[in-house]
């Protein structure tokens, strides 16, 4: 049986990517940021039976010697370490400097000493306002943001390793995954939660920009199919559905699927600055297909309208826990 890490994995997409990897037979141990209160983030929202199934590791990715001390004996590490919150990195570059950088830089040197394969994780963020569509590896990558800066410098750093080194390293680039788990700092959970909370007027920031969304559990599929392949080793992908969707029809595709009529309101505080707002993205997955036959579960709009009615469901069933909070659904 394989053993790999997950980093990162309390996280929204980190937690379904540790269920995912042990549906397919793989030990996981799972890195979880440390906190006083021992709590493993959202895999205590899983089926799984935490230490059991899997093998909870609290720490945290800027210690070397604590990265160090994890990786042997493991085959791969799949690092979702990172911060991603685009409007905190307007006021705190210096914390995703040291996690999105210099813990990348400490999954890549025990990588090497312990001889082990990474997945490095980036963003759609990269690439900044679609220069030509759909997107692909080879568009220029444009931080239009601290964070794309630091996730820019993340994934060069890991390609330099492969080069320098040959160090078994694939970067995966997923674009807007969505679904259960995800923060209120999204676009998608912010407008379901709105509407069960009985709001007609959303408050969002500007909707006119353009997004590919995914659902989780195709993007987990993406990181397994790079794992499993050897092709995928020493390069870059994207994983996107290859279908453009404004945030404007996207509300309107949300509140069809609850049955209410709504009105957007633009706030001031959710605008990004405005050479800092990716006014749009689209991907293309081709690269990814060829190289080991993934591809989302459904197509298009039937892949976006299935993957909100999951999202809805899972959102109206843990409403009563999360209805107070900003950022635990």
């Amino acid at each position: 049986m394989s053993k790999v890490i997950v980093t990162g994995a309390d996280g929204f997409i980190g937690s379904h990517l540790v269920e995912h990897l042990t549906k397919k037979g793989l030990f996981v141990k799972a890195f979880c940021y440390y906190n006083s209160f021992s709590s493993y983030g959202w895999l205590h929202d899983t089926d799984l039976n935490l230490g059991s199934d899997v093998e909870i590791v609290l720490g945290d990715i800027r210690d070397r010697t604590f990265v160090m001390d994890q990786l042997s004996g493991v085959d791969c590490i799949f690092n979702l370490a990172a911060l991603i919150g685009i409007p905190y990195s307007y006021s705190a570059a210096q914390s995703y400097l040291e996690t999105n950088i210099e813990g990348c830089l400490n999954v890549l040197e025990s990588a090497k000493k312990n001889d082990c394969r990474v997945i490095q994780t980036s963003t759609s963020e990269v690439y900044g306002t679609a220069q030509f569509v759909p997107i692909t590896e080879d568009h220029p990558l444009v931080a239009q943001s601290p964070y794309a800066a630091t996730k820019i410098a993340a994934d060069q750093l890991a390609m330099s390793f492969f080069k320098s080194f040959n160090l078994p390293v694939t970067v995966l680039r997923p674009f807007n995954t969505f679904g259960p788990r995800q923060s209120q700092r999204a676009v998608i959970p912010t407008i379901i939660n709105q509407i069960i909370n009985k709001k007609r007027k959303l408050k969002l920031g500007d909707v006119q920009t353009t997004r590919d969304f995914n659902f989780v559990l195709d993007t987990c599929e993406a990181f397994y199919q790079c794992f499993k392949s050897e092709k995928t080793i020493g390069d870059i992908f994207n994983t996107c559905s290859g279908y453009e969707i404004s945030i404007a029809e996207t509300v309107n595709k949300i509140a069809e699927l609850m049955n209410v009529e709504v009105e957007i309101l633009t706030e001031e505080k959710r605008l990004r600055p405005d050479k800092s707002e990716v006014r749009r993205l689209v991907g293309s997955n081709n690269k990814l297909k060829q190289a080991t036959g993934w591809q989302p579960l459904s197509k298009g709009l039937d892949s976006l309208l299935n993957g909100l009615e999951k999202t809805i469901d899972w959102m109206q069933s843990n409403y009563s826990k999360n209805a107070n909070s900003e950022y635990t659904i």
